[in-house]
């Protein structure tokens, strides 16, 4: 996970939109010809694409940016952690 491409498709991005990549890159990964280096990326690009859309939650209840992308930063810090 990458802060700065999270705050990038957090103000590039619609939900709806971020949803429908998150859906493509879920089927796309399914191809059985994928190599591990392949899959490695897409599962990065959907962690950053689900960080968007927990940022975008966490603005729709009235937290600003900055206190929205620390506050889900603590969260993957914190769940990092406890493994």
């Amino acid at each position: 996970m990458k802060l700065p491409v999270i705050k990038q498709i957090t103000h590039t991005c619609s939900v709806g939109a971020i949803e429908t990549a998150i859906e493509v890159l879920e089927n796309t990964s399914e191809a059985a010809s994928l190599k591990e280096e392949e899959l490695n990326v897409i599962g990065e690009l959907i962690s950053n694409l689900c960080g968007a859309l927990e940022v975008h939650q966490l603005l729709a209840e009235g937290l600003t940016e900055k206190d929205a992308l620390n506050t889900f930063m603590k969260k993957v810090m914190s769940s990092i952690d406890r493994n």
